[in-house]
């Protein structure tokens, strides 16, 4: 998991074979698994301004998710 600059989320990291993001949120400490999320958009996560912003947009409710 990479360490990220946001006061939304600690970790991130992505599996390109199974296209699966991986989440930690800063607030909660929970972790999330993001299903069939394309590359494109762990990407533009990554360079994303506002990785929270970004993430509320492209990524919350758009893919199927388990806590882990």
């Amino acid at each position: 998991m990479t360490y990220v600059q946001s006061s939304a989320l600690e970790q991130v990291s992505y599996d390109s074979d199974a296209q699966t993001l991986v989440a930690t949120f800063r607030d909660s400490g929970r972790t999330y698994v993001y299903d069939d999320v394309p590359m494109e958009v762990y990407d533009g996560l990554l360079f994303a301004d506002s990785l929270g912003a970004y993430f509320n947009t492209h990524i919350r409710d758009r893919f199927l998710y388990r806590e882990i």
